[in-house]
């Protein structure tokens, strides 16, 4: 069973951007970063284009929480290391949603680099969680 309501699901993975704020150790809040967020069966992934070496992604390796907004809706969220037996199928899903988009920019986005920081986003239900306008 998916930890996200079905309308979560549907609202966090239409948009082709979402924003993403990892949390520092003390709890507050990075800066927003914009990424690309695919839907897999049930789950949410994110992935870092720019690899382990991107701020955000080095930000969500300290306390693997993070806030996460699009469509009106933001959710705090747990960020877990997915599982890389789904490589293939999370390619998949990015080469679905973001198939106008040129070959050379999917690439980046499936590349050995980016799918190592995979990341399964699960709904932090001990946090505050809000609509936004």
């Amino acid at each position: 069973m998916s930890p996200w309501k079905p309308e979560e699901l549907a609202i966090l993975a239409k948009p082709d951007e979402i924003e993403i704020a990892t949390r520092r150790r003390d709890g507050s809040l990075r800066g927003l970063v914009t990424i690309w967020i695919v839907r897999h069966g049930s789950e949410l992934y994110i992935r870092s284009v720019g690899g382990a070496n991107a701020s955000w992604y080095r930000g969500a390796q300290i306390r693997h929480q993070a806030q996460i907004a699009a469509g009106g809706l933001t959710r705090d969220v747990k960020l877990i290391e997915a599982d890389h037996g789904l490589d293939h199928q999370i390619d998949a899903a990015y080469r679905r949603k973001y198939a106008r988009y040129s070959e050379s920019t999917l690439r980046r986005i499936t590349s050995p680099e980016a799918r190592a920081t995979t990341l399964r986003l699960e709904p932090n239900r001990h946090d505050q969680s809000k609509e936004t306008d």
